[in-house]
């Protein structure tokens, strides 16, 4: 979906498929006709723009092979469908029954990284629509933390630089603009936006920027100003925004809110949670742990990393952090410019939600995710974008 920007810009709005699990390339085709087209057609769209998650083996074979990856451009053509921005944060295994702490592998001193990443930007150019020369990638925020020594940070920037290179020679060839978005994410080296600064700073390449993902901003308890107001005054550009919601609870302590916490605590994702004390944010790895023992003070709201749907928060006495959302979207692209133009909604977790909550086939997983961008659509017209054919 675009927007028009009162400044004259278009704002593309996506939904990631990384809610569609594939491995291969088939699989992807197979997601274009069974959940792409079907939410389009929801909308009542001519053209709907889609976040595309490719795994190793699929984006292999698109950029091993010139003619798949044209067949791939002609069957986005045919269903309605672009793609401006690709997640590329998993590297594999998005669907396994068992993810958690696997997504964060390969991290960025791992060179399979930077041979991945080169490949999506490859392929990404190949897929922008004619009239469109930017797109962009998210990726992980360097690596889990507790893998992450000095050396593997020199490595993990060494890596950033010579991507950062790759890109350059990249546009010269085909006149595409490829940039790369670290996503910082509770847990990571980069957890914060905060946190970000320093190592973008050290990189100092304007193809290497930020991805503000609204849960991850939530669960980490940052105010949407500051964090936005810290990017610009560094001069970190924001290459893209996850609108993402984030599972709160205000009154941790009591029996009943902990019940209905426990019934998001699922074994495929790492849902970690996060309070804010005097001391400073508080947190564990994992929603379960947060609710066994004294692990996590309760004297204060609990935030969680579950991307739970923007247009149903959970029922009481549970909530979500779309506040935070609409906050962040009113400074990213609420002003007199935008600071970013990619947007991609990124509800993952579908699959994951308490049974009773879970979309019953595909028709109400094309139902909820088609909601979910009329929530957003709708935000972006309150801010004064007008939406394009």
């Amino acid at each position: 979906m675009r927007f028009r920007h009162p400044d004259g810009s278009v704002v593309h709005l996506a939904y990631c498929t990384n809610v569609h699990p594939a491995e291969t390339l088939d699989g992807v085709l197979a997601q274009l006709r069974d959940h792409c087209e079907p939410v389009r057609r929801r909308l009542g769209r001519d053209r709907l723009g889609i976040g595309l998650w490719l795994a190793k083996d699929a984006a292999h074979s698109l950029v091993s092979d010139p003619s798949a990856l044209r067949g791939l451009r002609t069957e986005l053509d045919r269903r309605g469908l672009e793609v401006v921005t690709l997640n590329g944060f998993p590297y594999q295994g998005f669907g396994a029954e068992e993810v958690k702490y696997r997504v964060y592998k390969p991290d960025w001193a791992d060179p399979e990284r930077l041979d991945h990443t080169t490949a999506l930007a490859r392929v990404l150019a190949g897929l922008l629509p004619d009239d469109v020369t930017e797109g962009s990638i998210s990726t992980l925020p360097l690596a889990w933390r507790t893998v992450h020594d000095e050396q593997r940070a020199e490595q993990a920037r060494s890596a950033l630089v010579v991507l950062a290179e790759r890109l350059d020679a990249l546009e010269e060839l085909t006149g595409r603009s490829i940039r790369l978005a670290l996503e910082p994410e509770p847990g990571c080296v980069v957890e914060t936006t905060h946190d970000a600064i320093a190592p973008l700073t050290a990189i100092a390449h304007d193809r290497i920027g930020i991805c503000v993902d609204t849960c991850h901003l939530a669960t980490s308890f940052e105010d949407p100003d500051t964090a936005v107001d810290a990017l610009t005054a560094a001069g970190i550009p924001v290459v893209k925004s996850q609108l993402s919601a984030a599972l709160h609870a205000e009154h941790p302590h009591l029996p009943e809110v902990r019940e209905a916490l426990a019934a998001f605590d699922e074994p495929r994702f790492l849902h970690q949670t996060r309070t804010s004390t005097a001391a400073g944010l508080r947190g564990t790895d994992d929603l379960g742990e947060a609710l066994t023992g004294d692990t996590l003070p309760d004297a204060a709201p609990w935030r969680s990393h579950f991307h739970v749907p923007l247009h149903a928060a959970p029922a009481a006495p549970l909530t979500s952090t779309l506040p935070v959302l609409k906050a962040a979207l009113t400074r990213l692209v609420g002003g007199p410019r935008p600071l970013t133009r990619h947007l991609e909604v990124e509800t993952y977790t579908w699959q994951a939600l308490p049974p009773e909550l879970r979309p019953r086939g595909r028709s109400q997983l094309a139902d909820g995710i088609a909601a979910e961008l009329a929530l957003a659509r709708d935000l972006l017209t309150d801010l004064g974008l007008k939406e394009l054919p």
